[in-house]
């Protein structure tokens, strides 16, 4: 997968090598759920050629009833085999680019939303890198949350079900050309990480999306259930994803500065303040869903409140410390994200807000190396720390009224994004919850 140099005549070649029947044509909604279609090689030399057609109204939040005429392209460099399928007549797929009818790209897909800003730095010589971090649970199946251990951070556990999906997740994304750089045990019971090795930004969002959905499908296969959800048990961890992200100019990370005393460039602490001054406006791309908020709270080591650090893992971004010899190892990690996101949109908003930072050059304040989470209001206003949106309410308002994002979006999915999480909070906020149930059908 991710293969830059391959062309479309190698695909047919590979196709026939391989043995493939089927060829699976994946894309997001604006919400970063994987849709598509379905074809067999029969199809696959005009698919490469001219794109599929298919209808963009019956997707939520795509396309018009009177515009739904869309056209999915595929991107050669995403073929991949699904190993987990079977070998004689085999599945494969491909991410596609969503157009219009005329071929011009459709503004209603994230994917393009994710091109244009890497397109805006690439014009300046830079690339932008991303190694996310991405936390999940498996569970019985998708109606219960039962727990498949009581495993804790780093722990070797014995040879469950959960361990093995694992396992067998991080062989199939390899077989895929997928770079897996570790996997361990997370800190809540049944929750698990497998780290990606970093890659440009728009193969990684690409990654991301093929990720999940094996990941998800392994699980199905052992009859168990793997979930992206960011706090799916209360009172113990969330999910989170742990972004990483760097820029290079050629051979050279634009962040590094030897001289420095945090070994950081005036660029990458340009971009570190980027980030934290519009963090609030692109928590709602970033944290989308109601159960976003629950994770985002104090005491469970996600982060809840706005500043950067370099040792303190209750900061919102946290700069690895330096190594001697691994100048392009410096990076930024970006800690308030979720798995659940839209990785093209969330991707293309925290490089939107770290290159305002750099163009316009926003000053950096110094690191805040303690705990943030026992600072007192008073302590907060004297050091000038901002919470993140704490309700998927507060986002949207914040979001509502941010120019970068209506920037980055564009007008389609800004508009529609807003209108599918107003949606969201009403039917939640409609809805009587156990909490309420427990802890006043008694009293009142």
């Amino acid at each position: 997968m991710n293969n830059k140099d391959i062309k479309k005549d190698d695909i047919l070649k590979l196709a026939k090598e391989k043995d493939v029947k089927f060829i699976r044509l994946w894309f997001a909604d604006i919400t970063g759920q994987m849709k598509g279609f379905t074809i067999t090689t029969d199809e696959l030399k005009h698919a490469l050629e001219d794109g599929m057609g298919f209808d963009g109204s019956s997707i939520k939040g795509f396309a018009r009833i009177d515009e739904s005429d869309m056209v999915a392209m595929p991107d050669p460099s995403t073929f991949t085999v699904l190993p987990y399928r079977p070998k004689e007549k085999a599945v494969a797929g491909m991410l596609c680019d969503i157009l219009n009818p005329d071929r011009t790209p459709y503004e209603g897909d994230s994917r393009y939303i994710l091109k244009k800003e890497l397109d805006k730095i690439g014009k300046k010589g830079y690339t932008f890198y991303a190694g996310p971090e991405l936390e999940f649970f498996i569970f019985k199946n998708e109606k219960t949350t039962e727990i498949l251990d009581e495993g804790g951070y780093f722990d070797i556990t014995t040879l469950d079900a959960g361990n093995e999906v694992r396992r067998e997740t991080i062989l199939t994304l390899e077989e895929m050309g997928i770079d897996v750089e570790y996997s361990h045990h997370e800190v809540a019971p049944s929750q698990h990480e497998i780290d990606l090795r970093y890659k440009d930004g728009m193969m990684m969002a690409d990654i991301v999306m093929v990720y999940r959905m094996v990941l998800k499908e392994i699980a199905q296969i052992k009859g168990l259930y793997a979930t992206f959800m960011p706090k799916p048990i209360y009172g113990v961890n969330g999910s989170g994803m742990h972004t990483h992200q760097s820029i290079f100019k050629g051979e050279k990370n634009l962040f590094f500065d030897a001289g420095d005393k945090y070994h950081l460039s005036a660029e990458g602490k340009h971009y570190i303040a980027g980030i934290m001054k519009h963090a609030r406006e692109i928590t709602l791309v970033c944290n989308q869903w109601v159960n976003s908020y629950k994770r985002l709270v104090v005491g469970y080591e996600a982060p809840v409140y706005i500043c950067w650090a370099r040792r303190n893992r209750s900061a919102m971004l946290r700069v690895p410390m330096y190594q001697p010899g691994k100048e392009k190892a410096t990076r930024v990690e970006f800690r308030s994200p979720d798995p659940a996101c839209n990785p093209y949109l969330a991707f293309a908003c925290m490089l939107a807000a770290g290159m305002k930072g750099i163009d316009n050059k926003y000053p950096l304040a110094e690191p805040l190396e303690r705990d943030v989470y026992h600072l007192t209001a008073g302590e907060m206003k004297e050091l000038g720390v901002e919470c993140l949106p704490g309700s998927l309410i507060e986002a949207i308002e914040v979001a509502e009224k941010s120019s970068l994002l209506q920037e980055v979006l564009g007008e389609h999915i800004f508009g529609n994004l807003i209108a599918a999480k107003k949606i969201e909070w009403d039917e939640y906020r409609k809805r009587v919850h156990e909490y309420e149930l427990t802890a006043y059908l008694p009293i009142l």
